[in-house]
């Protein structure tokens, strides 16, 4: 079993540790494994939970954490992402020497794009080191998540650590989704492996292993080092995961576990990879339970966002079969159900249903329209979708799976494309 972190660093040391600590945020992926999804836009810039895009959310956990540089590396459709950021992430103070910049891909070292998450990093090295920071946190920008990152940091120093990763332990059986490590007792990794179809499990629990969290704390001048040593590599993928940390750990550097748990409890905290539809669309519905275990309702530790201003929610017409309802449901700003029926449901905002409609355990993203007298159950609705009068989805999978798609827990992605080319 992993040890956890001695609470021992006051407020003021780990102060001192985030407001010399430089973040860097990687947003450049595709995100292929959400499908239609992301066909328009990054992953980080996906909406997520109401109002927010999955990307506010590690943004929040740097500006809570009072990590107040932060560089955004965008390289795949990241307009929407960039326009996000800039309305609603612009309110850092540069007098003060904060910032967030986004970063596009800028072909900086010759004529490839980012070869990788190692070379994205790279690729903008002189920016790095032009802001004289005594420690760099690479982050994913496309993870569900709450957590301040000054203990982390502080675990580093005080272990004296070259590199320190954050884990989280999964099923054994989501391997091939994770970089997996293998650690001592007192957390010194010494194996990491991206993805194996066999990983190391922990002791004892042979169904559980030890996965990164995409989270990493290096040691400015040794990540330097590390980069453009990986740089001179032809053969290289360039990757952190596949290259780096393998090499660091079989290097002999110190590299140490900070496993993602609850100070008081050791309990796991809440952590979800929404890499695929069937992901995405659990964690979105999780928020929807009595007591979800992502709470974003938390005044402590709040998730900022840029959102448009908008009227209220509002549920019209109160006769049977056309009464405006939503029962365990999530209902945005500018939303209008009218003489609709919701349950359990989580609608974004703008969103319009008209009457005798029902959606139940649905994700019905901003800006969509949904016609009268249509069945939605157990479905993702994309941004800018006009479902029309009648339509039935997530009842008849045959049906489904010609007109749109389905997945393997059935379900049912729509997309505004897709909705065209049938209609049409």
């Amino acid at each position: 079993m992993m040890r956890q972190p001695a609470r021992t660093s006051s407020g003021r040391y780990v102060s001192r540790l985030t407001g010399s600590t430089l973040a860097i945020i990687m947003a450049g992926g595709r995100g292929e494994r959400l499908k239609d999804l992301t066909a328009n836009r990054c992953k980080p810039a996906t909406p997520f939970g109401g109002k927010f895009r999955i990307m506010d959310f590690v943004l929040s956990n740097c500006v809570n954490s009072g990590i107040r540089q932060i560089a955004i590396l965008t390289q795949y459709k990241a307009q929407s992402l960039i326009a996000h950021v800039q309305h609603g992430w612009s309110y850092l103070r540069g007098e003060f020497g904060e910032f967030i910049e986004v970063v596009p891909a800028q072909q900086q070292m010759g004529a490839n794009w980012y070869q990788g998450t190692a070379d994205a990093v790279y690729q903008n090295i002189e920016l790095i080191l032009s802001h004289r920071p005594k420690h760099v946190l690479v982050l994913a920008g496309d993870h569900i998540y709450k957590m301040d990152y000054g203990p982390m940091i502080a675990y580093h120093v005080e272990k004296g650590a070259d590199v320190t990763m954050g884990v989280v332990e999964v099923p054994a059986s989501e391997s091939r989704h994770f970089g997996v490590l293998t650690a001592t007792e007192w957390n010194r990794v010494t194996k990491f492996s991206e993805k194996p179809e066999v990983p190391d499990t922990l002791p004892g629990r042979p169904d559980t292993i030890l996965a990164s969290m995409g989270i990493y704390v290096f040691n400015t001048r040794l990540l330097e080092m590390l980069l453009r040593e990986d740089a001179t590599h032809e053969t290289s993928s360039h990757d952190f995961g596949k290259d780096i940390l393998p090499k660091a750990i079989a290097g002999s550097l110190q590299v140490f576990a900070y496993p993602f748990q609850d100070v008081k409890t050791r309990a796991q905290s809440y952590w979800r990879d929404v890499g695929t539809l069937d992901a995405y669309y659990e964690a979105n519905l999780e928020l929807v339970h009595v007591e979800p275990e992502l709470n974003i309702y938390d005044e402590d530790w709040p998730i900022w966002t840029y959102q448009v201003h908008q009227p209220p929610a509002k549920f019209i017409l109160d006769e049977d079969g056309r009464r405006g309802l939503a029962i365990n449901s999530m209902v945005s700003a500018g939303c209008v159900i009218s003489g609709a029926y919701v349950r359990e449901s989580l609608l974004f905002s703008n969103v319009r249903v008209e009457e005798r409609s029902t959606i139940e355990r649905s994700v019905i993203l901003p800006n969509t329209r949904i016609g009268a007298g249509c069945v939605i159950r157990g479905a993702i609705i994309d941004e800018g979708s006009e479902i029309p009068n009648g339509m039935s989805i997530g009842v008849d999978r045959e049906a489904d799976a010609a007109r749109f798609l389905v997945t393997d827990k059935g379900v049912v992605l729509v997309t505004a494309e897709m909705l065209r080319r049938i209609t049409s």
